[in-house]
């Protein structure tokens, strides 16, 4: 009798624990909670139904954690300049962007004529955005845009006015019928489509460039490439001129860094492109952007590279767009190198890691260039099989070996 009541007992707490899981798997976190239903008169406030409010956070019960992770990591502040680029604009890159070129011919040259932007920046836009719509292949990398602006705006001090006011920008699009609840997905930060456009933007610069009735940089490329060169029209891009130079200076050049001076004024105190081709049009001021101090190469920035910033503030994708840019439209790439350490790889040797990892059964990734997570654990498993240091460094040693494994194997 004892050991049945045991048993029920157990049973009751068993259940009870079970209904508690799912209850609170189902509710949340409840201080989150709490802040849905406390930003509700904000919304409202700012023209939100509650029909619209009440569809958007359906199935959003929990801070999306991996949005916090995220917000604490960007590649622009923690990344060598040169291996940024080498992950951005490497031969792969460029020739699907040669392709899909070919391939909207026609569209981007209408979008130029309309909007005075180049079809080469565009697609290289579109390239570091999205890397052509690939990201859409991948969506665990996606997260809802409604969730990740709800998270920050909870979770992270600093970027919650920011969040608050993208957050109130996504239901007004939401509640507009321009997308769907379950294909609005997009970056940590809530932007979204093929050019990652933030709710506020999408608002201020969307195109409807296919005539279907909405702006749509989900599913319209026409619509998401034409948002973008809106985007860089209205805040000023100068039609027909190049973002900057590549140049080399004088003994002590580094100490010019940020200053503003023209063209003609660069070149009186020594600086020069490394082609020795003068400047097209010495009145026009630069700034001089030294990244890698006085062994990489100098950066003359016209105004077309500050207007690229207005898509993403920051000078590693500023120079990204406009180096892919060039690469896109024909023109030659870097002449100077980045003084990369010793024994650190070249974005060929980079592919020829991944693709050796690959071989190896030890990477499940795409082979791309880019040393990401996935690469780095990769790694770090060779690195244990061969009873080496777990660094997860990606050296020529490193390449060297994995070379020797593969020769084995064949």
């Amino acid at each position: 009798m004892k050991t049945t009541f045991l048993i029920i007992t157990l049973c009751i707490v068993g259940l009870y624990l079970i209904l508690l899981l799912v209850a609170n798997s189902a509710w949340g976190d409840s201080g989150f909670q709490r802040w849905i239903q406390n930003f509700r008169p904000q919304a409202m406030a700012a023209g939100i139904s509650q029909m619209t409010y009440d569809h958007a956070f359906t199935t959003i019960h929990v801070p999306d954690s991996k949005v916090l992770e995220k917000a604490n990591y960007q590649p622009e502040f923690t990344t060598e300049i040169w291996d940024y680029l080498d992950a951005r604009i490497n031969p792969k890159r460029i020739q699907v962007g040669l392709e899909k070129g070919a391939l909207y011919a026609q569209t981007l040259k209408r979008i130029e004529n309309r909007f005075g932007v180049e079809s080469s920046v565009l697609l290289a836009i579109w390239a570091m955005e999205s890397n052509y719509g690939a990201i859409f292949d991948r969506p665990e990398r996606l997260h809802s845009v409604i969730g990740a602006l709800a998270t920050l705006a909870y979770g992270d001090k600093k970027r919650k006015k920011f969040a608050e006011t993208q957050l109130i920008a996504a239901l007004k699009i939401l509640q507009r019928g321009d997308v769907s609840l379950s294909r609005m997905s997009g970056s940590w930060a809530g932007a979204m489509g093929h050019t990652q456009f933030i709710p506020t933007s999408y608002l201020a610069y969307g195109v409807d460039l296919d005539k279907d009735g909405r702006s749509d940089i989900w599913d319209s490329i026409p619509d998401a490439l034409a948002t973008a060169a809106n985007l860089l029209r209205e805040n000023g891009w100068q039609t027909g001129k190049t973002w900057g130079y590549e140049v080399k200076g004088p003994r002590g050049k580094e100490n010019y860094k940020n200053q503003t001076k023209t063209l003609a004024q660069w070149q009186k105190l020594g600086f020069s492109r490394p082609s020795g081709k003068g400047f097209p049009r010495p009145g026009d001021k630069a700034v001089l952007k030294v990244f890698a101090g006085k062994d990489g190469p100098l950066f003359l920035m016209l105004r077309n590279f500050f207007v690229l910033k207005r898509y993403n503030n920051s000078d590693y994708y500023a120079l990204s767009v406009g180096l892919m840019a060039d690469r896109l439209a024909g023109f030659q790439g870097l002449v100077q190198p980045w003084p990369r350490p010793a024994g650190s790889l070249t974005i060929e040797e980079k592919f020829e890691l991944q693709t050796h990892l690959k071989q190896l059964k030890l990477y499940d990734g795409e082979v791309d260039g880019n040393l990401g997570k996935g690469s780095r654990e990769a790694i770090r498993t060779f690195q244990r099989q061969h009873g080496k240091e777990t660094n997860g460094l990606p050296t020529l040693d490193l390449l060297n070996a994995l070379r020797r494994d593969v020769r084995e194997i064949e």
